[in-house]
């Protein structure tokens, strides 16, 4: 299976995993930024892709920015539908206690293509009992 990504900026680096068994593309910002604590920025990144049918793309975190320096993706991770042909573009906030430096070229995020199922919606009088059943948040113990 292949994702057809369109460079929007020709001096980035393509989208590229860093190890060949990763499932994530690192995505580079394509403008600096600089992200006061608790401050949030949309970055764009240099790329569209064309996810393919019955596939969802997710924007995730990148782990080391977010131990390191408490860097996040505010609504990780972010859906990029199969439809969508836009630039991907990341909200990033800052949840450490410093300002955060992005530089043009930086990697900020990864992109995680997955399958996604595609379902009818069905209206039902009531739902199938479960053994666990509507018990929700701290339900199943500390």
């Amino acid at each position: 299976m292949h994702l057809s990504l369109l460079k929007l900026d020709k001096e980035l680096p393509t989208p590229s995993r860093a190890h060949s068994d990763d499932a994530g593309l690192d995505l580079y910002a394509r403008c600096p930024a600089v992200l006061a604590p608790g401050q949030r920025a949309v970055v764009a990144t240099g790329v569209a892709v064309a996810i393919p049918p019955g596939h969802a793309g997710f924007v995730t975190p990148r782990s080391g920015l977010a131990a390191r320096y408490g860097i996040g993706v505010v609504n990780a991770p972010g859906l990029i539908d199969a439809g969508y042909r836009g630039e991907i573009r990341v909200v990033l906030i800052n949840h450490g206690e410093e300002p955060f430096e992005i530089a043009r070229g930086d990697r900020i995020a990864q992109l995680v293509v997955v399958p996604a199922a595609v379902l009818e919606v069905e209206l039902v009088g009531h739902l199938e009992e479960t053994e666990r059943g509507s018990g929700g948040f701290g339900s199943s113990g500390r």
